[in-house]
């Protein structure tokens, strides 16, 4: 065999896990540059919010794309491409002074990086060769790195913030950052001949998912994750600095949401392999909206933060196995890179909407309430519109015949 299908499986899996690791942990510690760079530059919250939305925007466009190169042509140049392009937009962005070039730098440079060196490509490769009943269970392994990523690093980064400067702690992130080049090795090959039925074309792929309702309820339901994620990312250690406690409660409560991730996702893989993966994303959508209701009705105190960064944590990424393992029950692994590419840019369109609205309203109210109350109801549409998908593979003519 030739590619990346000569190497072992867990080895796949565990350069893939450690991609998401980095790109994914850096990525949450985004929300805790926002005070320190808003006040040094004397922005107001929108301008940051901006840039972080620009960044979820510009990688949502560039993963469809990204995906479809990677099935074509492998992942492993991909990757690569974008771990290089991660480091040089931490360097420049650590650099930039006025509001575009942070939005040049931090949000399309970081964003085209993101988006190349991406979950989803690490996710569809590892799909592409594991089997069928332990499928989503791998991906949940791979996605479990970004929750391992932001216990590990998020307690960090206020320290080296706080010590350093914002400045120095984005020139270490990148050194960081620069390990994805030599991890995606296990990952460089073209992928296998598909095998599983008849092959198509590019096109057909598409406009067979593009006639599907279940794929538009998938890209529906993920535009609320993308916003949940994004604005509680983003802005949770501000709510909480603004609620009266110490700013180390911020980078605790994104370390906790990561903690409590890693096995809100094994778990989410593991059932996801044996029951209906529609049901599971509409519960976890639901209890979403009962978390976030928690932190608004309850006072804001270091308790309530971290039991809600532990609730919110179970059901942070543990979407992304199960929505990801959808596209590809449905349509196939052929070309799952590239039509998980695309429901993954509406979860983008989503991030833009959470990171950009919670500073723009915050700017304008001095309150962050107006998103939450939008998110519960955000979340309580999400687990209504999963429910009426359609989970069974698609039957094509030639297979049929």
């Amino acid at each position: 065999m030739t590619g990346a299908t000569a190497r072992p499986l867990w080895l796949m899996i565990l350069a893939a896990a450690l991609i998401v690791f980095l790109g994914m942990g850096m990525r949450s510690t985004f929300g805790l540059f926002l005070e320190p760079i808003s006040s040094q530059m004397d922005w107001g919250r929108e301008i940051f919010g901006l840039t972080f939305a620009i960044q979820n925007i510009v990688w949502g466009m560039t993963q469809p794309f990204a995906g479809g190169l990677a099935d074509r042509y492998g992942s492993g140049r991909v990757l690569s491409l974008g771990g290089l392009l991660y480091v040089v937009g931490l360097l420049l962005m650590a650099e930039a002074t006025t509001p575009l070039l942070m939005h040049l730098t931090g949000g399309v440079l970081i964003g085209l990086a993101q988006g190349l060196a991406s979950m989803s490509i690490g996710m569809a490769t590892v799909a592409r060769h594991t089997p069928v009943h332990r499928r989503t269970l791998a991906m949940s392994i791979v996605t479990m790195g970004g929750s391992a990523g932001q216990l590990a690093i998020s307690p960090l980064a206020p320290l080296f913030i706080g010590s350093y400067g914002y400045v120095f702690t984005l020139v270490m992130m990148a050194a960081a950052v620069a390990l994805i080049i030599p991890l995606a090795l296990p990952l460089a090959g073209r992928p296998p001949a598909y095998t599983a039925g008849p092959s198509q074309s590019f096109g057909e792929a598409i406009r067979e998912a593009g006639g599907h309702r279940g794929y538009w309820l998938l890209i529906g339901g993920f535009f609320v994750c993308g916003f949940h994620v994004a604005f509680i990312g983003l802005h949770l250690p501000a709510y909480v600095a603004d609620s009266g406690l110490e700013p180390w409660v911020g980078g605790v409560a994104l370390a906790t949401v990561g903690a409590f991730n890693i096995g809100g996702t094994l778990a989410a893989g593991a059932l996801g392999d044996r029951y209906s993966k529609k049901y599971l994303l509409s519960f976890l959508y639901f209890a979403r909206a009962v978390a976030i209701l928690f932190l608004v009705l309850m006072p804001t105190t270091v308790e309530v933060v971290l039991v809600f960064s532990a609730m919110i944590g179970v059901l942070w990424l543990s979407t992304v196995p199960l929505t990801t393992g959808l596209v590809g029950q449905i349509f196939g692994p052929q070309y799952m890179g590239m039509l998980a590419g695309v429901v993954f840019f509406s979860h983008q369109i989503g991030s833009f909407g959470g990171a950009y609205l919670g500073g723009m309203l915050f700017d304008a109210t001095g309150s962050y309430d107006i998103v939450w109350w939008m998110s519960i109801a955000l979340g309580i549409l999400a687990g209504l519109v999963h429910w009426p998908i359609d989970e069974r593979p698609v039957v094509r003519p030639a297979a049929a015949a």
